[in-house]
């Protein structure tokens, strides 16, 4: 792997959602390939330190994990691995319990691992566990940007507001990414995200410096290529690449890109 000038330090988003089932390991994935076809050298990890399923997604049979690098097994470098797509993963271990809160040793591991491989590529997608426990707000405060994935479901919305307000309060996020999946109708995820916005302009804004503002940047349609894609553990964007949700993550790549 070619490395960057020692200046060069990659865009390091967290995708994150405030409930599991949202679909966000599949948009960390489907929009890394997306970034890569734009020409951006793309590193996903798998943050979800002790539930992971990327390596699923991807149809991948890591031989090493972020778990082997934490405990001084192999490298860093035996860890990095290409994936379909066009771009590479830093994947987690399932099932490690020992990875379900923030210890020190946790913390220190995961900054270091960042630290290490910022300077080599241009965007880094964290693909964090769901929900605000100590582990994934730990990883999204390392991340320069914040990409909360919902649903229209109303459950979905009302974990996405709380991700929301804790990431405002505790982390002062005064700008929030939002992406909307699964709507069943063009113009859904902009409503959404206009209700959103108004309740956290009435229940969050109050009392802090400065407003919160979320920021729209695409909808995913129902789509029954994603079911398919997923259960053949393979990109939708390689797959299906004209279905309606591959070119909406294509779009939402763009969005991100410029």
């Amino acid at each position: 792997m070619t490395t960057a000038p020692s200046d060069h330090r990659a865009q390091i988003t967290a995708i994150t959602s405030g409930k599991g089932g949202v679909g966000k390991t599949f948009v960390s994935a489907n929009l890394a390939a997306a970034l890569a076809r734009q020409g951006e050298r793309v590193l996903v990890l798998d943050a979800d330190l002790g539930l992971a399923n990327l390596d699923v997604v991807l149809n991948l049979f890591p031989k090493v994990t972020l778990h082997d690098v934490f405990t001084g097994k192999n490298s860093l470098e035996d860890a990095i691995l290409p994936a379909p797509g066009g771009f590479s993963v830093l994947l987690a271990g399932s099932g490690m319990v020992e990875y379900s809160r923030l210890t020190p040793e946790v913390r220190d591991q995961l900054t270091e691992v960042i630290h290490r491989v910022r300077p080599r590529f241009d965007r880094i997608l964290l693909d964090t566990g769901a929900g605000i426990s100590d582990v994934v707000l730990y990883t999204v405060s390392l991340a320069d940007e914040v990409l909360v994935v919902a649903t229209p479901e109303p459950t979905s919305l009302t974990d996405a507001y709380a991700t929301i307000k804790v990431l405002a309060t505790t982390q002062g996020r005064r700008d929030i990414q939002l992406l909307v999946n699964q709507v069943s109708r063009t113009g859904e995820g902009r409503t959404i995200r206009g209700q959103l916005q108004q309740v956290v302009d009435r229940y969050v804004t109050p009392g802090l410096s400065e407003p919160v503002k979320l920021a729209f940047v695409g909808e995913l349609p129902v789509d029954p290529n994603v079911r398919e894609a997923v259960k053949r553990r393979q990109l939708l964007l390689e797959c299906f690449p004209g279905s309606p949700a591959a070119q909406a993550v294509v779009a939402v790549a763009t969005r991100l890109a410029t």
